[in-house]
């Protein structure tokens, strides 16, 4: 298989003011978010990263992303280096995050004509494009209606439209199904099968254990920044559930119960 992604000893810290260091109970200044983290993602394949909040997956993917620079390390999607072709990184991912807010006075169809744009997708490319995917996720009849008039699970939707619009051939989705409903978060998760099924590259980050079961190949547990484990998710699972290995995982590491 292809590797797309490569990702080699990520290293990224953070400085803390007094009222941070206040609330993580600590005395340092500076806070290590990403630890060395290390992994490949294949063609076609859906690569989970797993782990609680505060573990460093949103850092991670905000760097692979080109959001962030690295203190340390690098990566390459798809032969570009996220350190030294930022924009060239950018025009081969898409990314959907939860950070990611839409201008409430604009209609989805603006959106996504305006994001077409800036990836240079020609128009009718683009309409087709639309048309596929407000279908898909029920955007249509809304495509005039104003951001802020929107329910929270059709902003998703957006949100998610309007990331994939120059179909990258890598995907990042940083906790896709937080705060959803249970029909749209199951429409994501469909979404994100049929991207696997086109024979593009998935990554995907949450603390939500069936959500990785549904859709992932492989499994990275991310642990205080620290990448513990990385593998099938069958190998990961050892024969248990992925809920109940992963707190195995977790008090062989910290030392503590959760």
């Amino acid at each position: 298989m292809k590797e797309l992604l490569i990702v080699d000893k990520l290293h990224k810290t953070f400085k803390l003011s007094a009222k941070q260091q206040k609330l993580e109970h600590t005395n340092s200044k500076v806070k290590v978010a990403v630890d060395g983290i290390s992994f490949k993602a294949y063609e076609g394949e859906v690569f989970g990263l797993l782990g609680p909040n505060g573990a460093g997956k949103t850092t991670t993917l905000r760097m692979l992303a080109t959001l962030i620079k690295p203190d340390g390390g690098d990566a390459l999607v798809d032969g570009s280096s996220i350190v030294n072709e930022a924009d060239i990184v950018r025009q081969k991912i898409g990314f959907l995050t939860s950070e990611l807010k839409l201008e409430e006075f604009f209609t989805p169809n603006y959106l996504y004509d305006f994001f077409s744009e800036l990836h240079g997708v020609p128009d009718d490319v683009r309409d087709k494009r639309k048309n596929e995917i407000f279908g898909l996720f029920g955007i249509g009849k809304f495509a005039e209606v104003k951001v802020a008039d929107l329910s929270t699970g059709m902003k998703q939707k957006v949100s998610l439209a309007v990331s994939i619009v120059h179909d990258p051939d890598i995907i990042i989705f940083d906790e896709p199904t937080n705060g959803l409903d249970v029909l749209t978060a199951r429409v994501v998760t469909d979404f994100i099968q049929t991207l696997k099924e086109r024979g593009k590259t998935i990554i995907v980050s949450t603390h939500i254990f069936s959500l990785i079961e549904r859709v992932c190949d492989r499994v990275g547990i991310i642990i205080n920044g620290k990448m513990i484990t990385c593998d099938t998710l069958e190998n990961i699972k050892a024969g248990q559930s992925l809920e109940d290995r992963f707190f195995d995982i977790y008090k062989e590491t910290v030392g503590e119960e959760v």
